[in-house]
This record gives structure tokens, sequence and C-alpha cells, in this order.
């Protein structure tokens, strides 16, 4: 699974405002379309967004163009451009010391691996920890991920639709 990096990615995730969350685990994600390389824009809009163009969307385009570029400069990385399946982490200084966030971030490393099979090939998420998730077993963080993942999913798989319905393509 490829990792969110830059400072740009993820503020363009945690714009989308698309979240859903568990007891110990926020998790905000992003969709893209999914039809080739000729397009990278973003396929759903947040809850209670407006439809008009704002300096949002304004940000949304000039990501999704330079992902274009980034995407049409790398030729041999066309697999990477065609699935966009990301996953980043944020875990706060309230989660505990050092060893104890780095810690966290090891235990959701590995969960995000084991669980993106359910993720949409066509997505960038944020996994944002809560403060206890620390103290939490490895099977409690390990269920919620699965949960959370399989929302994701779901969600996705109700924009497809929904862009299919409007007569677009998914």
């Amino acid at each position: 699974m490829e990792r969110l990096k830059s400072h740009r990615d993820f503020v363009a995730v945690l714009k989308h405002r698309s979240r859903v969350t568990s007891r110990d685990i926020v998790l905000h994600y992003r969709f893209f379309d999914d039809t080739a390389n000729t397009s990278a824009t973003a396929v759903s809009t947040p809850a209670g967004a407006s439809i008009g163009h704002s300096a949002l969307d304004e940000d949304r385009d000039s990501l999704d163009k330079h992902f274009l570029e980034s995407c049409d400069s790398a030729p041999d990385d066309s697999d990477r451009c065609m699935h966009r399946r990301r996953v980043g982490l944020a875990v706060a200084k309230n989660v505990g010391n050092a060893v104890t966030r780095n810690h966290v971030k090891r235990r959701f490393r590995q969960l995000a691996s084991a669980s993106e099979h359910v993720l949409p090939s066509v997505c960038d998420v944020v996994m944002r920890a809560k403060p206890h998730a620390a103290q939490q077993s490895y099977a409690s963080l390990a269920e919620q991920v699965a949960e959370l993942f399989s929302e994701v999913a779901r969600q996705y798989d109700q924009q497809s639709a929904r862009t299919v319905a409007q007569g677009g393509t998914a």
C-alpha cells in the first residue's frame, strides 16, 4: 500500500471533509474517478456542500491537475496513477509521548496493510488516532479498522451507483 507523504496530499484529503469514525479512529477519505488517466477529479462531494464553484473547488482542481501532470510525466508509473489507494497516518501529541505515538503508527500501518483489499483502488485515506487509541488492544483496533474500511467501500459503491444512475460513468 502506498503512503500519503506530502502535506499537500494530506490537506487535500482533510479539506474534502468526508469521514467515518469509530471509538478510537477517525478515517478521512477522498475518492477519485477511476475511468483512466484522463480524469482524476473527485467523484464525491461532502454532505451539505454547495455545488457552486468556490475556493475549495479551485484548490481541488489545482491538486487534480498536479496529479495528472505527475502521471503524465512518469509513464512507467502508470500503474501507480491508475490505482491510487494511499493511506496517511496522523497521530497527535495528545495520544502520548513519541514512543507511544510511534507504536500507534506501527499498529495502524500493519492494520491498514492487512485490510487494504477492502478499500476501493481509487481513494486516499488519512487515519487519525483519537487519544485513547494507544490503550486499545490490537484486536479492538483491527475490528475498528475493518469496519471503517468497509464503510468507506460502501460509500464508494453508493457514490458509483449514483453516478451511473445520473448517466455518468463510474
